[in-house]
C-alpha cells in the first residue's frame, strides 16, 4: 500500500505549545514518527494564539533545530466549530458549544478514519477536558488498528509556560512561578516531557455507524454492542431435526430444516470474508434464491444434510425429481415465511428472532437473502 500518511490531530485551548511538544516528542522518538499534515481542532480564542505562535516561527524553530522534515500549520487546518449564528464559538461554556465541538471533531476522526492510507496521530493534552473526551471517543468510534492517541507530560515548571515549546537542544534560562508563587529562574535542560501512548478500544472496524451527532453516535454505538453482545448460541442436531437456540429448542418438519440448515451452511462455511473475525453489518455472503438452490446446490445440500430425513430416504429423490431444475424462488420464499413465523413465535423475543430469522437485503434491483447471526455462533451437528 505504500508509506502512510501520518496525520497530526490536536484539541487546543489557549495553550498551543502542546502543538510543539507533541512534535518534538513524536520526532525525536524511537523510531521517530514526523507529520505530513497537522490539525488543530480549537476555539476562536485558542486560534489567537496557535496563529500568534505560527507568526513567531516557533514550529520552523523547532524543525531546523532537530532537522525535522518541514511541515507546517496551514490556517485552512484550524478548526472552530461555528454557532447558530454563523460565527465561530469563543469558548467552550454552554451545552449547545459542548454539543458544537463534540460532533466537530467527530465528524472530522470519522472522516479521516474512512481513507485507508492515513493513519492519525491524536493528542489529547491541550483544550478543556471536554475536548479531550471528545476526541478520545471519536477515536474509539472510529479508529483503525494503527491510529494512536497520545498524551504530553510535562514538568510542571514548564507545563503551560508561555515561553517552552519544546526542549531546545541549547539550554535557556526561563522565569517561571514555583509553588510558593514566588519567581524564579529555571534551566530547559532540567525539562522533562513524556510521551504516553495511550490504548483505547477500537470498534471502527467491528461496527458501522452512521449518524452524524456525537450524542447520536454513542446511542447507536451502544444498540450494536448490545445487539452484540445478546447474540445467541445456535445449535442444530439433524438427526433430532432440532435448533437449540440457548434454552430454546425449536423443531421443524424435514423440509423446513433443510431450508434452514441451507442458509446456515452458507453463512457458516461459505463466507467470502474469512478473514473477518466478526460478521457485524457485512452481507457478503447473501445470495439469491436462485443461486442458492440452484439444481446443483440442491442435490449437493440434499445428500450433505441427509440426517435430516432419516429412514425416509426417497424423500430425497423425490425432491429432486419435483424440482429437476431447482427449487422456485416462490417456493423458497413461503418456506422462508413460515420459519420466520415459528421463530418468532417460539422466541418471543425480538432481539433474538431478528438475528436467527432469514433476512432479505436489496442489491441491484434484486433481493438476496441470509442470516445477521454472527458465524461464530453457529455449530451444525
Amino acid at each position: 500500500m505504500g508509506r502512510w500518511k501520518e496525520v497530526f490531530v490536536f484539541v487546543v485551548g489557549t495553550s498551543p505549545q502542546i502543538i510543539t511538544e507533541t512534535i518534538y516528542s513524536l520526532g525525536t522518538s524511537k523510531p521517530p514518527v514526523f507529520p505530513d499534515e497537522i490539525y488543530v481542532i480549537t476555539t476562536a480564542a485558542g486560534k489567537k494564539f496557535i496563529l500568534e505562535m505560527i507568526n513567531k516561527n516557533i514550529l520552523e524553530q523547532l524543525i531546523k533545530e532537530y532537522k525535522l522534515p518541514t511541515v507546517e500549520i496551514k490556517e485552512q487546518n484550524i478548526l472552530v466549530p461555528i454557532d447558530q449564528r454563523g460565527r465561530e464559538i469563543e469558548d467552550i461554556c454552554s451545552y449547545e458549544e459542548n454539543e458544537l465541538i463534540g460532533d466537530l471533531i467527530t465528524s472530522f476522526i470519522k472522516e479521516k478514519c474512512q481513507d485507508p492510507k492515513i493513519c492519525l496521530h491524536c493528542s489529547i493534552a491541550g483544550g478543556r477536558k471536554t475536548m479531550s473526551f471528545y476526541l478520545g471517543a471519536a477515536l474509539q468510534l472510529f479508529g483503525r488498528p494503527w491510529d494512536k492517541l497520545y498524551h504530553v507530560i510535562v514538568s510542571p515548571e514548564f507545563e503551560s509556560n508561555p515561553d517552552f515549546f519544546y526542549k531546545p537542544k541549547k539550554d535557556k534560562k526561563l522565569i517561571v512561578r514555583g509553588k510558593d508563587g514566588q519567581q524564579k529562574e529555571v534551566s530547559t535542560r532540567e525539562a522533562k516531557l513524556i510521551l504516553a501512548d495511550l490504548p483505547f478500544i477500537r470498534l471502527g472496524p467491528k461496527i458501522n455507524l452512521k449518524s452524524k451527532s456525537f450524542r447520536e453516535l454513542v446511542q447507536e454505538g451502544q444498540r450494536e454492542i448490545d445487539l452484540f453482545i445478546r447474540q445467541p448460541n445456535l445449535s442444530v442436531d439433524l438427526k433430532s431435526r432440532s435448533i437449540s437456540i440457548d434454552h430454546e429448542i425449536l423443531t421443524f418438519s424435514p423440509m423446513m430444516m433443510f431450508i434452514y440448515v441451507s442458509f446456515l451452511n452458507l453463512k457458516k462455511e461459505a463466507c467470502p470474508c474469512p478473514d473477518r473475525a466478526y460478521c457485524g453489518e457485512c452481507r457478503d455472503c447473501y445470495q439469491e434464491l436462485g443461486d442458492l438452490f440452484s439444481a446443483d446446490n440442491l442435490k449437493r445440500n440434499l445428500e450433505k444434510f441427509s440426517f435430516i430425513f432419516g429412514a425416509r430416504e426417497w424423500k430425497r429423490g423425490e425432491i429432486l425429481n419435483k424440482w429437476s431444475h431447482g427449487l422456485p424462488a416462490e417456493v423458497c420464499r413461503q418456506y422462508i415465511s413460515k420459519l420466520n413465523r415459528e421463530i418468532r413465535e417460539s422466541l418471543r423475543n425480538e432481539v433474538q428472532a431478528a438475528l436467527i430469522e432469514i433476512s432479505s437485503v436489496r442489491i441491484y434491483a434484486s433481493s438476496r437473502y441470509g442470516l445477521k447471526l454472527e458465524k461464530s455462533k453457529i455449530a451444525i451437528n
